[in-house]
């Protein structure tokens, strides 16, 4: 490599040997040590300095990152901010498109020029997006959260967040922006495809699965959005959130409890919402009371982009910025981003007047050096070359194009399993699977119908490079590999004539393609019906950050064209690509079959043709409930009983599918529930066991779903709720018999006092395949005097299996 980057990751940047030395090299030391000592030895404009970053973007021929302008900030100065230090380094690898060796080289010279002109020598902390993976030009698309939700299956999400993890830190990044932990309150709102669902539970123990894997790869996880993000007034996003604070305890917040306790996670991000008027970057009882104090987090606190300066322009409780960040910094947030906006000028003229106290400063920046000392960043034979640059063996930018690939093969195959196993079949008349043994049983002809037929992005969700960025740079390559459905089915089905028509605009008014798309139709012996969204920003999408919807009914005239397709007499199979569920009218009960998959990254559509074929077994639950009436919202399984339908409302919100619904081709029976003690004190535990049998001919994945139900209580509380759930892959006649160990605490609650209690009393647990089919009841008894319950309570039921012989 080129004199200025050593590749062999052992040479000093320049300047270092004039460097004042100390305890902050010494790895012997704890990272809590190392921070003290060189807190001690900085200014205080060298401190602020840490707490801020600058959004840049790499540069495409391997020289050091630019500043990227935004509209919603000023120029920035690298020049006047680097003798001081900086903190992290917004998005370089996501911000425009770049090769990722030379982005990484791009990177590395950036490093090397913030050590070079700060005291320290101390390098930037980078970070980017890794929502659905690593949001970065020819990095693997993954399916989005959404389907994480639908697969039930957290040791498979972890898998795939450690390969995310890994292609971070190959190339120089240190921490990644997911996952999201917002619990969906309302599907209209357009960030749903970002979630993992509608239940605490779920969306937990996948997140925290999540940050388990990307913390595994050595990349710094960050819990969002702390919090209440997703239960704003009419699913509006960046609206006012009116909820009371026993929701915000028991639906919003032990998603965010259960990572901190469990995952190891070293980062929050700050909501942008007010909650009851209190702005989340501004709440010092969420961010420091609750989140470090109670529950124990010792990382960072990162504001979400512009939220700081959002406090004087948004909220309107500052009348400055500089007032801005010091309620910021007073209420726990430690790190501003994506730039330097109030913790610059604005932080240090609030710190000459007596604004802020010097101690605020030291404790966040202290969080900062910390987490950069367990980075390996303040040691003194730190690099700038990262991992992938080191194996290069070379700094010529046109030498190294090409030579790292961030979607290799084993990426692809991980991407394929995770998006098989969140497909969910929501009805089937017996249609599906189409192709049996021999594949020539396949229908002759099958008419592919709709707007995501041949559309290479429906796959994709808001944060995906192609769709997040390079929409910006419409004349770029893809990056990756996107088969249409229509591609994968040619391949699926090679014996079967597929025609293909889009039939109308995916949110178009225009009902003129309908006849040739009926004409089609009606000459086919089957209709694939490709329905659902197209993601994009602030909307230039129907999904994703800033496209809400008034209501959830299908794009466009999506359901007149469905509706139209139902009458030709075709059978007809619904398949959804889509970043939230909605209505689908007649189809609910008329349509052959309905497939939903909730963008599926890169490998979507050839996950959804071989469920169509048989060829892959259908094993995802849905992670939201699917509407029956589109105006029914916000709506979702977790109501109390004044939620659900009755004689004195005309809106009825039951759903056409319920949370945790998804079919298979096989049958599973049920039978042989034991409970062992049906009573328990409220400080105890329940334990009891059921069989599970494959009674159908085909290898099956069943979801054993335990949901609570408490019949009479203190306080109002949802119908049921799912406190613990196991995935059952068995054989054609073989069994499992599972058996549960269920905490009395999984059935607390906060009470009327603001306090989580556990009550006596009678309580129901519900075994089923879903929310809507209990199979199994378990009826249990709790006794003795109401307990509190606090943070070091159990969060999860025991479970074992064991596998059964294969005859009944």
């Amino acid at each position: 490599m080129t004199a200025d980057i050593d590749h062999t990751g052992t040479g000093t940047p320049p300047g270092a040997t004039d460097r004042p030395t100390g305890p902050w090299h010494d790895t012997t030391l704890t990272p809590e040590a190392r921070a003290d000592a060189l807190i001690a030895a900085m200014t205080l404009q060298e401190k602020t300095a840490q707490l801020f970053g600058v959004w840049v973007g790499a540069s495409d021929e391997g020289g050091e990152v630019a500043p990227f302008q935004h509209d919603m900030e000023e120029a920035v100065d690298l020049d006047a901010l680097l003798p001081h230090g900086l903190g992290q380094l917004t998005r370089p690898f996501g911000t425009a498109p770049v090769d990722p060796a030379v982005g990484a080289l791009s990177l590395a010279r950036t490093q090397e020029r913030i050590t070079g002109a700060n005291r320290f020598g101390i390098p930037a902390l980078a970070h980017e997006e890794c929502l659905a993976g690593f949001a970065t030009w020819g990095a693997t698309a993954y399916p989005v959260p959404l389907s994480w939700g639908a697969t039930f299956h957290p040791e498979l999400v972890r898998e795939m967040a450690a390969a995310i993890g890994r292609d971070l830190r190959s190339v120089g990044v240190h921490q990644g922006l997911a996952p999201v932990l917002d619990v969906v309150r309302d599907a209209r709102w357009g960030r749903v495809e970002e979630t993992i669902g509608e239940d605490p539970y779920l969306v937990g123990t996948v997140a925290a699965a999540y940050v388990r894997g990307l913390e595994s790869a050595g990349v710094v996880a960050t819990l969002k959005h702390f919090a209440g993000y997703s239960a704003s007034r009419a699913g509006r996003n960046l609206a006012p959130v009116g909820m009371g604070g026993r929701e915000r305890a028991d639906i919003i917040l032990p998603p965010f409890e259960m990572a901190v306790r469990e995952s190891g996670v070293r980062s929050v991000m700050h909501a942008y919402t007010d909650t009851d008027g209190i702005p989340s970057a501004a709440d010092g009882p969420l961010l420091t009371g609750l989140l470090r104090d109670v529950w124990g987090f010792e990382g960072t606190v990162v504001a979400d982009y512009f939220g700081i300066a959002f406090l004087k322009t948004l909220h309107g409780v500052v009348a400055s910025y500089g007032e801005a960040a010091a309620a910021a910094l007073g209420a726990g947030v430690d790190v501003e981003l994506p730039t330097v906006k109030t913790f610059g000028r604005p932080l240090a003229d609030a710190l000459a007047e007596g604004l802020v106290p010097e101690a605020l400063v030291d404790r966040a920046v202290r969080r900062v050096l910390v987490q950069k000392a367990q980075l390996g960043l303040l040691d003194a034979e730190w690099s700038p070359v990262p991992p992938a640059l080191a194996e290069a063996g070379s700094a010529d930018p046109e030498a190294l194009r090409g030579t790292v690939r961030l979607d290799t093969a084993g990426n692809r195959a991980l991407a394929r399993r995770v998006a098989e196993e969140a497909v969910v079949l929501l009805r089937n008349d017996g249609t599906l699977p189409l192709a049996a043994d021999p594949p020539a049983e396949a229908p002759a002809r099958i008419a592919l119908i709709g707007p995501n037929a041949d559309t290479p992005t429906a796959v994709l969700g808001c944060y995906s490079f192609p769709v997040h960025v390079g929409g910006r740079h419409p004349g770029t390559p893809l990056g990756i590999a996107l088969p249409t459905l229509r591609e994968a089915l040619a391949a699926e089905f090679p014996h079967s004539e597929i025609v293909t028509v889009p039939g109308a605009e995916l949110d178009g008014p225009a009902t003129g393609g309908f006849g040739e798309a009926l004409e089609l139709a009606r000459g086919a012996d089957l209709v694939i019906a490709a329905l659902g969204d197209r993601a994009g920003l602030f909307g230039r999408g129907t999904s994703g950050e800033g496209c809400d919807a008034e209501d959830l009914e299908l794009p466009g005239v999506q359901q007149q064209l469905l509706d139209a397709l139902l009458d030709t007499g075709t059978p007809v199979v619904v398949t959804l690509l889509a970043g939230r569920p909605y209505a689908l009218g007649r189809a609910a009960d008329e349509a052959a079959a309905v497939v939903q998959a909730f963008f599926p990254g890169e490998e979507g559509t050839r996950a959804v043709a071989s469920v169509l074929s048989g060829r892959t077994a259908p094993s995802g639950r849905l992670p939201v409930s699917v509407p029956r009436h589109p105006g029914s919202q916000p709506s979702t399984y977790l109501a109390a009983r004044l939620g659900h339908a009755s004689e004195v409302s005309r809106v009825d919100p039951t759903p056409a599918f319920g949370f945790g619904h998804g079919l298979t081709y096989t049958t599973f029976a049920w039978s042989d529930l034991v409970v062992e003690h049906e009573q328990a004190p409220t400080d105890g535990e329940f334990a009891l066991s059921c069989t599970v049998r494959n009674t159908g001919g085909r290898e099956g994945t069943e979801v054993v779903q335990v949901y609570l139900h408490d019949p009479v209580a203190s306080v109002v509380q949802p119908v049921q709720r799912l406190i613990g759930y196991v995935r059952l892959d068995l054989r054609p006649a073989e069994a499992a018999r599972v058996r549960m160990t269920v905490p009395a605490e999984l059935a607390s609650f906060t009470g009327r006092e603001g306090h989580r209690i556990v009550e006596p009393g009678a309580l129901e647990l519900r075994l089923g395949a879903s929310s809507t089919d209990t199979r199994l009841t378990a009826r249990v008894t709790l006794t003795g005097p109401v307990r509190r319950a606090d943070h070091t309570r159990r969060l999860h039921m025991g479970v074992t299996t064991e596998h059964l012989t294969d005859s009944p």
